[in-house]
């Protein structure tokens, strides 16, 4: 195991191998990856461990330089582990680039079948064992992070300490349409408290979408920017500063030509990260798949609840001069069109919308007689993730402790972490 420093921090690689399928300890293995962290100065033999699950699907663990963020707060007590989750960062990544190994499109979403929260506990829980000796650690997971952490207290709770949860405590039965269904109107509300914010950007956003309806633009990289494609835009408005981030994408979008105005490269620039999938093409593949349970297909669910909210539908900007309504987390089939890093992965991705045997991902039974001290922040309003959901669910999970806040949106414990993880340990352990 390599070690070495960062300001205020010591990092130690780890590599595991586990099982591809856990029901199959024999056979086929992938190698995980984690990253330990602990403070300058702190033993930390003496420290217990918290395993860090970031959101997603399909994100590897945050790159920290140094003690950043919650990172600060959690070395002066812990032993944290940054775990890449299987798929992602360097725990066998699969993209477009290596799924290909695994054969033909029913090849690839079989193998796909593996990578969702179940299996992602199952790894945690072989990679606690060998590094607690059996004792068990405190998991603290963000918006998908808290989803494996629902499904963590749902089926291994003997592996836990505590668990922590930002913005991710998942409905325990909606279906991939009612999460849709539910997500829609929360989206349209962001949008209307950014154009609040920002007016001017009423006319810029409806300029841009009537340019791209006549002349889809081409990315660098190669992703075709559509109408609907710059809707999607709108995802970065579930973050702090994602209405800020949007005006300033939306501010200097044209530039004056010798064949008229453009669509400067400055801003094609500027909106090819927000729109590409390259570096999480799991996030896509597997969106709405972790949702699904309980014998139904998604069928393209954020596609098709939609068609039940045609106030989204573009061409009300650019013919009928209404503003235009950006879309949030949503994952479309035309994703797998535009977007090079995913076009090859389209026929994978039909396959996993249509597949019906999921299995279930909690145990309401089970959370019922929960024991294991859990905290959750819950963000007011969150556009990733439905409040009435979490609040749901908190009820349904035994001496869970929530703290329903309006000070942070969806990143909060990315953005002012420190606060937040100081809040949910005092919380977990009952001294607020």
């Amino acid at each position: 195991m390599a070690s070495y420093r960062q300001p205020g921090v010591v990092l130690t690689d780890h590599r595991f191998t586990v099982p591809l399928d856990h029901d199959e300890p024999a056979g086929e293995q992938i190698e995980l990856y984690a990253r330990e962290v602990t403070g300058t100065g702190r033993d930390a033999e003496q420290l217990p461990w918290l395993v860090y699950l970031e959101g997603g699907p399909g994100s590897a663990a945050r790159r920290f330089t140094g003690a950043q963020a919650w990172l600060a707060r959690a070395v002066r007590d812990f032993r944290v582990l940054l775990l890449d989750q299987r798929g992602t960062g360097r725990s066998t990544p699969l993209n477009r680039q290596t799924l290909p190994l695994r054969g033909g499109p029913a090849e690839q979403a079989a193998h796909l079948a593996l990578f969702r929260a179940d299996a992602i506990v199952r790894d945690c829980e072989a990679v606690r064992r060998r590094l607690t000796g059996g004792a068990p650690w405190t998991v603290l997971g963000q918006s998908f992070g808290g989803f494996c952490a629902t499904h963590y207290l749902s089926t291994a709770p003997e592996g836990l300490s505590t668990v922590l949860i930002t913005g991710g405590l998942p409905s325990l039965d909606a279906h991939a349409d009612d999460v849709y269904r539910a997500a829609y109107p929360r989206i349209r509300r962001k949008v209307e408290a950014h154009y609040a914010r920002y007016p001017q950007d009423v006319e810029r956003a409806r300029r841009i979408v009537t340019h791209l309806a006549e002349r889809p633009a081409t990315l660098p990289g190669g992703h075709t920017l559509t109408p609907e494609a710059f809707q999607s835009l709108g995802i970065v408005l579930g973050g702090g500063d994602g209405s800020h981030q949007l005006h300033y994408l939306l501010e200097n979008a044209f530039v004056p030509t010798a064949a008229g105005h453009e669509l400067s490269d400055a801003f094609l620039e500027a909106v090819r990260p927000v729109l590409s999938f390259a570096a999480r093409p799991l996030y896509a593949v597997l969106h709405e798949a972790i949702y699904a349970q309980g014998g139904r297909p998604t069928g393209w669910a954020a596609e098709r609840v939609r068609a039940e909210f045609p106030e989204f539908d573009a061409a009300r900007a650019y013919d009928g001069g209404e503003p235009l309504l950006f879309t949030g987390e949503t994952v479309h089939p035309w994703h797998f069109e535009t977007d090079p890093a995913l076009r090859p992965l389209r026929e994978c991705a039909e396959l996993l919308a249509a597949r019906t045997d999921w299995p279930a991902l909690y145990d309401p039974r089970r959370l019922a007689v929960n024991e294991v001290p859990v905290a959750a922040a819950v963000y007011h309003d969150d556009m990733y993730v439905d409040t009435a959901d979490s609040l749901r669910t908190a009820r349904a999970v035994r001496g869970l402790r929530t703290w329903v806040t309006d000070e942070y949106e969806h990143d909060g414990v990315r953005a002012s972490g420190t606060r937040v993880l100081d809040r949910l340990i005092s919380l977990a352990r009952d001294e607020v």
